[in-house]
């Protein structure tokens, strides 16, 4: 059966809640599937919360979430959300090296446990090394235009799909958004796994 995708951005703290829950709950490594939120939302017509009057509600509610799942405080970068254009080539950059959910899951933790800011080269050549990367690599993997490519088809791929943010997290073919719905996300995937399905669902 294959492993569920985990669709993600790492601008996004509940992308961050997702990636640091996912296996658990799935009892399985997901696949993780780095894509841009901006070109996203900007397919769907709509942004994110961070920019709107609902910031401050959805800034406590992050904090909120980490604390109910025995997360570290949530640290938040200066200036959040920073642009993570290139953070996000670095990600498919480590995952066309093998190291894509390694390189995921620790940028993540930079920001979000640390409050470092992706969008500085440094941070982002420090999180390459600490996965086994090479950082002297980055400044060209980030300017590379498979890179580039790789991620815009990534994203289309994702828009085409059915994807409307993230953490998305695909099983059975079905697309489930949000961390609020991982729990149900990783039921289906447990039934699937089992057999036990109804015909016609994950």
């Amino acid at each position: 059966m294959p492993a569920p995708a985990l669709y993600y951005d790492l601008g996004s703290p509940y992308a961050y809640l997702a990636a640091e829950r996912a296996e658990g709950l799935l009892g399985c490594a997901p696949e993780f599937r780095p894509v841009l939120l901006g070109a996203i939302f900007a397919a769907r017509g709509h942004g994110s919360w961070s920019q709107t009057a609902q910031r401050v509600e959805g800034i406590a509610e992050v904090e909120r979430r980490a604390a109910a799942y025995g997360l570290a405080p949530v640290r938040w970068p200066d200036g959040w959300p920073p642009n993570t254009l290139a953070a996000m080539r670095v990600a498919v950059w480590a995952e066309r090296e093998g190291r894509g959910a390694a390189f995921a899951r620790a940028a993540f933790r930079r920001a979000y446990a640390d409050g470092a800011d992706l969008a500085d080269a440094a941070v982002l050549a420090q999180v390459a090394a600490g996965v086994g990367l090479d950082a002297a690599a980055l400044s060209g993997a980030i300017a590379a235009p498979e890179v580039k490519d790789d991620l815009r088809r990534r994203t289309e791929a994702a828009i085409t799909l059915g994807v409307r943010g993230v953490p998305t997290l695909e099983t059975g073919g079905r697309l489930y958004y949000g961390d609020d719905r991982l729990d149900e996300a990783a039921q289906a995937h447990e039934r699937r796994r089992k057999g036990t399905a109804p015909r016609g669902r994950p």
